[in-house]
């Protein structure tokens, strides 16, 4: 039986003075040089508290952005560490680099208890390509590894696999061992009736979470643009609406399977329908029978958004992954906003996941009133689908 290695599994004893590389996700936006939004730096501090508590020597590392490989000034980690400095009433050491001399000697001047942040690890084409120089030298810096980045543990990186690797003395953090948790007990037992709402703007990366959720399931709802294409697979002509053609038949599929498992499937029956989403001249509510030519679909309509609610109110355990429609734009958020309102409200053990589905929640002013948060959209749904993660496997051991 696997058993995933969380700080419990590392002695207090062996932490004292000890380098402890620990991977975050601090993929964070930045403006005006300062951190524009702290959530994932707060969401790492139980970990780093515990570990400071041990004093143990943190060694902290991450990416933030998409900087292919080589260093670019306007991705890098440096206000972070300011910020997160503050969050920890403490100094946050700066590495210039993530490996060689820059990030040793800040690594070796660590006393007890203290904490350095690495630069971007991006910044080193040798991550994403899980290099074994690269994951060598990264493991040369410290003697214990924890992740704590489930949004990345989907990914086989070098500071992800390539370190765990190489440190024997290895285990998740308490952010990442709770996501594992969690999610993981959505393919065991949850609380019935089980309701998943599914939305966003297509079926393509959420079609494995759908077919292996689905037995599982009481109730589906699909919403955004992602439910245009299961209403065309009932036949509806959904005009200038988004839809994934390639996909109208895994659509088609997808709905026999849940009419065969008797598991309900809430489809919008009228939508929130636009002639241009940036620049709307005409907004409507049509029935999903009179879909105008040349309109498209942009969010739901207060009737299903009520249908929705109802279901909510009876649920046991509900995951929510992806927005109802283009909430972005204020005309276009009601259903999106109404969803998060209704699922806070809900008695039912709530979990969300997925970037834009907690900008929603927040935008909706309900945030903190939800069972779990999850940080990792990607990772969620990927383990959602039964895949194993790699992040989480390099922590796991047979017992």
């Amino acid at each position: 039986m696997k058993h995933l290695l969380t700080l419990d599994d590392l002695p207090a004893a062996e932490l004292v003075g000890r380098r402890v590389f620990v991977r975050v996700d601090f993929n964070v936006p930045i403006a005006a040089g300062k951190v524009a939004d702290a959530t994932r730096l707060e969401k790492a501090l139980p970990t780093l508290h515990e570990l400071q508590s041990k004093s143990a020597r943190v060694i902290l590392a991450a990416h933030r952005g998409r900087p292919k490989g080589e260093p670019d000034p306007a991705l890098s980690l440096r206000p972070v560490a300011e910020t997160l400095s503050a969050l920890l009433a403490a100094p946050v050491a700066w590495a210039d680099d993530c490996i060689g001399p820059a990030a040793q000697q800040v690594c070796d001047n660590l006393a007890d208890g203290e904490v350095c942040l690495l630069e971007n690890l991006r910044f080193h084409a040798g991550e994403k390509a899980n290099d074994g120089d690269f994951g060598a030298a990264l493991a040369a810096l410290a003697e214990i590894f924890v992740n704590d980045a489930f949004g990345t543990a989907h990914r086989a990186h070098a500071s992800i696999v390539g370190v765990a690797e190489r440190l024997p003395q290895r285990a998740a953090g308490r952010l990442l061992a709770r996501e594992v948790e969690v999610l993981g007990a959505l393919l065991g037992e949850p609380r019935r009736p089980f309701v998943a709402v599914i939305g966003g703007a297509k079926i393509a990366g959420k079609a494995d979470t759908l077919i292996h959720l689905l037995p599982r399931l009481d109730t589906l709802v699909l919403g955004g643009a992602m439910a245009n294409t299961f209403l065309a697979a009932q036949g509806h002509d959904m005009a200038a609406s988004l839809v994934e053609e390639d996909r109208v038949g895994m659509a088609r599929n997808i709905l026999a399977q849940a009419e065969a498992r008797d598991t309900v499937v809430l489809l919008p029956r009228e939508l929130v329908v636009t002639d241009d989403p940036e620049e709307p001249g005409r907004i409507e509510t049509v029935a999903v029978e009179k879909v105008p030519p040349g309109m498209m679909a942009v969010d739901v309509g207060a009737a299903f958004s009520q249908r929705l609610a109802a279901v909510l109110r009876d649920a046991g355990t509900v995951f929510w992954n992806g927005p109802l429609g283009v909430f972005e734009r204020e005309p276009f958020a009601a259903g999106t906003v109404a969803a998060a309102r209704a699922l806070a409200d809900s008695p039912a053990y709530t979990i969300v996941g997925g970037g834009e589905t907690v900008a929603a929640v927040r935008l909706a002013g309900v945030a903190n009133r939800f069972g779990h948060v999850s940080t990792g959209g990607g990772a969620a749904l990927e383990l959602l689908a039964g895949k194993t993660l790699p992040g989480v496997a390099a922590l796991e051991v047979n017992r």
